[in-house]
């Protein structure tokens, strides 16, 4: 199960228990709204149901949001081993893309923005790191083993491996997130 993961990253960050991570970690209180609707959004039951469950989980994803500033729509699709350092201002679009093992710091947003055939929202790789505060909008590809260094705007696609940083964000090196991504 893809929680289980999420959980995993944040007992090796902490090197406390998942009790303990569930009852005082935020990003995780949000995961575990987003796995839960999510799941329900993907499946295959009748659409009648679906759309009860949904509504539902509208209403409880919107409680979390308000209490973490953490927006997760269930329809967005976010890879396993998601880590949320810190709460507070993270805007993920519903049609976003994010890989697995990747960490994502307090302010970051992930959105539509572009015109004509840019205009769509980012598609980010795995383990991917994105700092403090920063944007990452348009149709544009994030490569896997990326680092998007904080209050970065990046409006162009990135290279595996890479780190960009600025605004709006250019490659500053070829170090990639294996330092940031435990």
């Amino acid at each position: 199960m893809k929680f289980s993961k999420d959980i995993k990253r944040y007992t090796d960050y902490s090197g406390k228990s998942a009790l303990l991570m569930l009852l005082t970690q935020q990003g995780l209180w949000s995961l575990f709204y987003y796995r839960i609707f999510n799941a329900a959004y993907r499946s295959h039951i009748p659409n009648f149901f679906k759309r009860i469950i949904l509504m539902i989980g509208v209403v409880f994803q919107k409680k979390v949001e308000i209490f973490t500033g953490i927006t997760l729509p269930y329809s967005a699709t976010i890879g396993e081993g998601l880590y949320i350092g810190h709460h507070s201002g993270i805007i993920i679009n519903a049609a976003a893309v994010i890989g697995d093992n990747c960490n994502i710091s307090q302010g970051v947003t992930i959105g539509v923005s572009g015109r004509g055939s840019k205009r769509g929202v980012p598609t980010v790789g795995d383990r991917v790191y994105i700092g403090v505060n920063a944007v990452i909008a348009g149709d544009i590809k994030i490569g896997n083993d990326a680092v998007i260094a904080a209050n970065s705007l990046v409006t162009k696609d990135v290279d595996s491996g890479t780190t960009v940083m600025g605004v709006p964000a250019f490659k500053v090196s070829d170090r990639n997130s294996h330092d940031y991504i435990l």
